[in-house]
């Protein structure tokens, strides 16, 4: 095998005498290394107008941080809920264990929510919305029922907030999108 120098490799520590263990494909005939490289997102520089904008996205940039997190506990706990229903043997005993795990949820992200700010509150619901495809209204109607979700939507408006706001990352929602993104790939 010919080691090849190239530019765009150089940051890549060589290790001459060592192996790597990587896939390969045949392509017409031939077996070539297959290796998959991570995605990374190359955005253009933001331009801010004037220090209040700036001050702005920096704020955004901290509430990603701190709701994606809860928003992706969000999203796991639902996923391990829906799979746990799907096998109790009857209604009944899905009611209760809904009972129980709403009691816990209480307990365990009451304190947490509390520490919020409204403006951090209303971000979380997008980004429910993006981590689990369905609004934070619809999830509380799937898995507590119609009345609770209105009430908790009735809650919210108070504050100016609405639990059945939707996530739309190519319109109004762009810039939180590519924060998400940036924060994600560990680019922020």
């Amino acid at each position: 095998m010919v080691a090849i120098n190239c530019n765009a490799q150089d940051s890549i520590p060589r290790s001459y005498g060592k192996a790597y263990i990587v896939g390969q494909s045949i392509y017409q005939g031939e077996t070539i290394p297959h290796i998959k490289l991570p995605t990374h997102y190359v955005f253009a520089p933001l331009v801010f107008k004037n220090n209040r904008e700036r001050k702005r996205y920096d704020r955004l940039v901290r509430d990603v941080k701190k709701t994606l997190p809860l928003a992706a506990e969000i999203r796991s706990i639902i996923i391990e809920t829906y799979e746990l229903l799907q096998t109790m043997p009857n209604e009944k005993a899905q009611q209760r264990h809904l009972k129980a795990l709403e009691k816990g949820l209480k307990e365990q992200y009451t304190p947490r929510m509390k520490k919020l700010t409204l403006r951090q509150g209303k971000l979380l619901i997008k980004l429910i919305d993006r981590e689990c495809n369905q609004s934070a209204y619809q999830l509380v109607k799937i898995f507590m029922g119609s009345f609770k979700a209105a009430f908790y939507n009735t809650f919210a408006s108070f504050f100016g907030a609405s639990l059945k706001k939707s996530y739309d990352p190519e319109g109004e929602d762009r810039l939180i999108e590519r924060v998400v993104i940036q924060v994600l790939t560990g680019q922020i």
